[in-house]
This record gives structure tokens, sequence and C-alpha cells, in this order.
């Protein structure tokens, strides 16, 4: 007979690929900005320094202002008028 495993089964263990994502990652995908936003990574990685990503820095600040911008008429659309309008 062969030893027991000593840690038993892994049925509820997580690959490393199905770990959890990040919050801030998941949230940040739910905005369609991600792919700007790892170019800020990528940037970064590569040239650690601020200054060099700018032109990332820029077009993730200007997706990210479109979304926000989007979202803000989409709840401007669901609120209730006030009373008497």
């Amino acid at each position: 007979m062969t030893a027991p495993n000593s840690r038993g089964h892994n049925w509820s263990r997580k690959s490393e690929e199905e770990e959890e994502e990040d919050p801030v990652d998941q949230m940040i995908s739910r905005t369609g900005c991600a792919s700007f936003h790892r170019a800020v990574q990528d940037c970064m990685a590569e040239h650690q320094d601020w200054r060099q990503c700018q032109r990332s820095v820029h077009d993730f600040k200007q997706c990210m202002a479109e979304y926000q911008r989007l979202r803000a008429n989409q709840l401007g659309q669901h609120q209730p008028s006030p009373a008497g309008s």
C-alpha cells in the first residue's frame, strides 16, 4: 500500500492561473482602459522613470477621463428627476 499524501486532495487549491486577480486590475479592466494601464506598467518597468512614460500616462489618463464622463452620463440618466420638475 502506498503512503497517504500528506497534503490531501488538491481539489480546492487554485492553480496560479486561477489565483484571484488584483482588485485594482479588476476595476481597471471594467473601464476598458486595461491596455493603456498595462502600457504604463510596461514603460515603468523598462525605464524606471515616470518622466519617460508621459505619453503612456497621458493615454491612460485620457481613457479613464472618457470612461468617467460616460459613467457620469449613465448615472445621470438613471436618477429620478427632482420633485416638481
